[in-house]
C-alpha cells in the first residue's frame, strides 16, 4: 500500500512538471519571466499598475508572438557600414545633440529590421518585439527615441544615448553584446571610443 502511494505522488509530480513545462514553457511563470526580462519586467509591471498577473500575461504574449523570430545575420560590410555611422553619429552628439538622438533611433531601427525584428509604423510593437530578445537593452532605445523630441535636458539626451549603445552592440554582434563594447561612452562635451 506504502509503495502504491509513493507511485501515485512520484507520478503526480511528473505529471505537473510535464504539464509546466509544455504549457508554460522552460521561461515561464513569475521567476522565469522576470528572469527572462529582468527591468523590463518590472516596468510592465509599474505599467500594469502592480499587477503581476496581467504584466506576466503580457509577456507570456510577446514571447509567443515574437520568441521564435529567426534574426538574420549580417555581412561584414553591413556591419562595418553600421558601426561607422554609429560613430559618425556620435560624433555629432557634441554640436547637435538633439539630431545624433533623431539618427540614432532611426540608425537602431534599420539595423532592428535587417536584424529579422518587426518594423512597421508601431513603435510599441517594434520594441515589444526587441524585449523578447534584448530585453536588458530595449529601454536605452525607448529613452533615445523620447528624448529626441521632447525637450529633455543635454544630461537626459547623452544617458540616453549611452544606454541606446547598448542595444546597438548586441543588435550588431551575432550573439548578446560583448562587455567591452558597452564602454564606449559620451562624455560632457566629447565623445570618446
Amino acid at each position: 500500500m506504502t509503495t502504491a502511494i509513493i507511485i501515485v505522488a512520484v507520478a503526480l509530480v511528473l505529471a505537473a512538471a510535464v504539464y509546466f513545462f509544455l504549457v508554460r514553457g522552460p521561461q515561464g511563470g513569475g521567476r522565469g519571466l522576470r528572469s527572462r526580462f529582468g527591468p523590463e519586467y518590472d516596468r510592465v509591471v509599474a505599467r500594469h499598475g502592480g499587477d503581476t498577473k496581467a504584466a506576466e500575461h503580457e509577456l507570456e504574449e510577446r514571447v509567443k508572438r515574437h520568441g521564435h523570430l529567426e534574426r538574420r545575420p549580417l555581412t561584414e560590410a553591413a556591419r562595418a557600414e553600421y558601426t561607422a555611422r554609429w560613430a559618425r553619429t556620435q560624433e555629432q552628439f557634441v554640436e547637435s545633440p538633439q539630431q545624433a538622438l533623431t539618427e540614432a533611433d532611426a540608425l537602431l531601427a534599420e539595423l532592428s529590421r535587417d536584424r529579422g525584428f518587426p518594423g512597421g509604423e508601431n513603435f510599441e510593437e517594434h520594441t515589444d518585439a526587441l524585449s523578447v530578445h534584448h530585453a536588458r537593452h530595449v529601454d536605452g532605445y525607448r529613452r533615445v527615441h523620447t528624448a529626441r523630441n521632447d525637450g529633455t535636458g543635454t544630461e537626459e539626451m547623452r544617458e540616453a544615448f549611452v544606454e541606446a549603445r547598448g542595444l546597438f552592440d548586441a543588435l550588431l554582434a551575432d550573439g548578446p553584446a560583448e562587455h567591452g563594447h558597452g564602454n564606449r561612452q559620451l562624455t560632457k562635451g566629447r565623445s570618446t571610443s
